[in-house]
C-alpha cells in the first residue's frame, strides 16, 4: 500500500508519545504530517495538510476532537477517536463509520483499528461507497452534550476576601487569565481556579460558545462580530460593553451573523 498521511492530536504528552511510537511499529508506511497537543493546532493542521487519517482525542483544549474531525471528514479523511470514557462507544462505531480507542491505548486494540483503516482505504480505492461520517459526528455531538447532573448550575468563585455563589444563568463569559479563570457577570467579576477545559465540558453548547482558546461566551450576550484594522476579529458584548477576542478556528460559528 502507498504511504498514507495522518494527523495525531492528543493533549496529554505521555499518551501522545506512546500513540506515535505504537503507530510507527504497527503502520511503518504511515506518514505523520502533524502531531498536535491541542485542538486549535490540530484544526489548523487538518486544514493545511488534509490528512487521509486522523487520530483525535475527543476532549482537547481550545477545540474539541469533533470540530477537528469535521474538517478531516470534509476533505475525505477517516477518523479514529481516542477517549478515556467508554460511554462514547455509540452504535455508529460498531457500524464501522469510524473507530475509537480507550486510553491508555493498547497495542492489540490499536492494531485492530489500523487494520480497519487499511481496509477502508482499500475499499475507497476500489470505488466502494463511503459511510456517512457526518451523521456519526452529529450523533456523537448529541451524546457529548452535557445534560442533567453533568451541567454546571453554580459557580463558587472568589471575590476579594469573600466567596460568592454565582448561578450559571448570571454568567456572561469565562476568560482564562494566567492560573485563574475570570467569571464575568452583569454585576461584576470573580475568579476561579478550575481550568477552562473543565468548565467547557459542563456547559450547554447551545447557550455558551467557545470563541477563543481562552474565552467562552454566553451567546445571548453577544452584540456583534467586529474586525479591527489589523484584520483580527472580536466579539462586542451588549452589557457590559466589552470586546472578547475570536480566533480563526472559531469563526465558523458566526457565519450569517
Amino acid at each position: 500500500m502507498s504511504r498514507v498521511t495522518a494527523l495525531v492530536a492528543e493533549d496529554e504528552a505521555p499518551q501522545r508519545r506512546a500513540l506515535v511510537e505504537q503507530l510507527g511499529q504497527l503502520w511503518p508506511e504511515l506518514s505523520l504530517c502533524a502531531v498536535c497537543e491541542d485542538g486549535v493546532a490540530a484544526l489548523e493542521a487538518a486544514r493545511a495538510q488534509r490528512p487521509q487519517v486522523a487520530f483525535l482525542d475527543i476532549r482537547m483544549p481550545g477545540v474539541g476532537g469533533l470540530d477537528v474531525a469535521r474538517e478531516v471528514v470534509a476533505h475525505g479523511g477517516l477518523v479514529v477517536f481516542t477517549t478515556a470514557y467508554d460511554d462514547y462507544a455509540v452504535h455508529a462505531f460498531e457500524a464501522g463509520a469510524a473507530d475509537y480507542l480507550l486510553k491508555p491505548v493498547q497495542s492489540e486494540r490499536l492494531a485492530q483499528a489500523v487494520a480497519r483503516l487499511r481496509q477502508r482505504l482499500e475499499e475507497r480505492r476500489a470505488g466502494a461507497a463511503a459511510p456517512d461520517l457526518q451523521a456519526l459526528l452529529e450523533e456523537l455531538e448529541a451524546r457529548l452534550r452535557p445534560r442533567g447532573e453533568r451541567l454546571i448550575r453554580w459557580i463558587t468563585a472568589s471575590v476579594g476576601d469573600s466567596v460568592r455563589m454565582i448561578g450559571i444563568d448570571e454568567v456572561l463569559f469565562f476568560q482564562a487569565q494566567d492560573k485563574y479563570v475570570r467569571v464575568a457577570t452583569a454585576t461584576g467579576d470573580a475568579v476561579i481556579r478550575t481550568p477552562l477545559k473543565e468548565i467547557v465540558a459542563g456547559l450547554d453548547p447551545d447557550v455558551f460558545w467557545q470563541v477563543h482558546r481562552g474565552a467562552v461566551v454566553r451567546v445571548a450576550a453577544i452584540d456583534r462580530l467586529v474586525r479591527n484594522e489589523l484584520g483580527r476579529y472580536g466579539l462586542r458584548l451588549r452589557n457590559p460593553p466589552e470586546t472578547l477576542p475570536v480566533s480563526a478556528p472559531f469563526l465558523h460559528r458566526f457565519r450569517g451573523m
